[in-house]
């Protein structure tokens, strides 16, 4: 029984691919003859990720981007926030504004890291601006999304009991939207930290975006491979983090969701 629930485990698979592309990837540079230049082997990529970590080589480039990373979210997530509440309560605001908020997404945020770097200078502040650029769009539509796509009868019963705006946008819109706006949470976590490297590579003397700059310009693959590593963890983290806290802090508006969507 116990070995036909470990034969059927999706996280055992999932380890398993993990394992199997590793073991390719280093028989494969082996076999090959490639250089470290070209593709270093997983277990080079591990020794430099290892002496990066145990020196302290990495760590002021791990907290810079943490500072970046959640500066960033901090800023976009709340004015995106916001913003959504206002333009999913105002149909003639979201009418005026948003062809100006679409336009504004679809320029590539990497042709504004230099204009951002010339208006705020280098450092830490064109990084975090950035950084709540990419992940101000997914909060506001998804609040403005979860406001406006509410429930027409639930609606129609506040109309009844006579509630007031704000108890409409309170008790029964906010609290009916937190589902497609943790969504929005979720994906505006992962782009801060697009954002933050990306911040990093125009601007940044600090960071692992930084770094990886340097690490390109000197030709040390093995310490890019392994850079690129602590921002694959520092992702899955933050998305980890995403899922996880707001269903803390929010259980009983899910429970609440949940239960009415049975």
């Amino acid at each position: 029984m116990m070995l036909t629930r470990l034969l059927i485990s999706p996280r055992l698979w999932s380890l398993a691919l993990l394992f199997s592309v590793l073991l390719v990837w280093e028989a494969s540079v082996h076999f090959f003859a490639w250089s470290e230049l070209v593709l270093p082997a997983p277990t080079v990529v591990a020794s430099t990720l290892w002496r990066g970590m145990v020196s302290g080589y990495f760590w002021p480039h791990i907290v810079q981007t943490w500072l970046e990373v959640l500066g960033g979210l901090g800023l976009g997530a709340g004015v995106g926030f916001l913003s959504g509440i206002l333009l999913g309560e105002s149909a003639f605001g979201r009418r005026v504004l948003m062809p100006y908020i679409i336009a504004s997404q679809v320029v590539p945020k990497l042709a504004l890291a230099p204009l951002l770097t010339g208006l705020l200078g280098f450092g830490t502040l064109p990084a975090v601006v950035l950084t709540a650029l990419v992940n101000f769009f997914p909060l506001l539509e998804s609040t403005m999304t979860g406001i406006t796509q509410t429930d027409t009868v639930r609606l129609q019963l506040f109309r009844m009991l006579g509630a007031g705006r704000w108890q409409f946008l309170w008790r029964l819109k906010l609290p009916s939207g937190v589902s497609t706006m943790l969504s929005g949470l979720r994906i505006a976590a992962v782009l801060s930290l697009v954002g933050a490297v990306v911040g990093e590579f125009i601007g940044g003397s600090t960071g692992l975006g930084a770094l990886i700059i340097a690490a390109q310009g000197s030709m040390d693959t093995p310490l890019m491979f392994a850079v690129l590593i602590l921002i694959t963890l520092m992702g899955l983290l933050l998305y980890l983090t995403a899922l996880w806290l707001p269903r803390r802090l929010l259980r009983p508006y899910l429970f609440t969701e949940l239960e009415n969507g049975k």
